[in-house]
């Protein structure tokens, strides 16, 4: 009896747990799709205001979220199919999301309308690239391992 409750517990997990990848499935979707359509919409405004640098970079900045979505969508594809989740996926989204603030930050000082001496922060800016490349040696390291394991 006891047995057969905790299977029937077991497999109403696993029914739930897969309902709410499936939900997370269609939301990474969605989000995708609204942040494309951002991207689109930063184009046209950077070719009707005339400031295609500025425009181009601050696009730029949201593609980097369109990349970290599709390493979520290709992380879950993986999980719903294989039922694995690797470390390495967090890692990759963790230097999109480095990347992403070393570029947007220097035209949010471009655009501030202030002096680059009193927004730019090299301290700040240098932490960023001295995580980007911690994250980067993880990133070498950890798939690295991944793939030793696959051997």
């Amino acid at each position: 009896m006891k047995e057969m409750f905790e299977d029937r517990l077991v497999k109403a997990l696993r029914a739930f747990n897969h309902f709410l990848h499936v939900l997370l499935a269609i939301a990474l979707v969605m989000a995708s799709m609204m942040v494309l359509w951002e991207f689109v919409m930063a184009v046209v405004r950077a070719v009707q205001l005339n400031q295609l640098a500025h425009g181009f970079l601050q696009a730029l900045g949201t593609l980097f979220i369109v990349w970290t979505l599709s390493s979520l969508i290709s992380a879950e594809i993986n999980y719903v199919q294989n039922g694995v989740f690797h470390l390495v996926v967090f890692i990759e989204v963790a230097m999109i999301t480095l990347l992403r603030q070393l570029i947007v930050e220097p035209v949010k000082v471009a655009t501030a309308g202030q002096s680059p001496e009193q927004l730019f922060n090299a301290w700040h800016y240098g932490l960023l690239l001295a995580s980007l490349m911690v994250i980067g040696i993880l990133h070498k390291l950890v798939s690295s391992s991944e793939k030793r394991e696959l051997e």
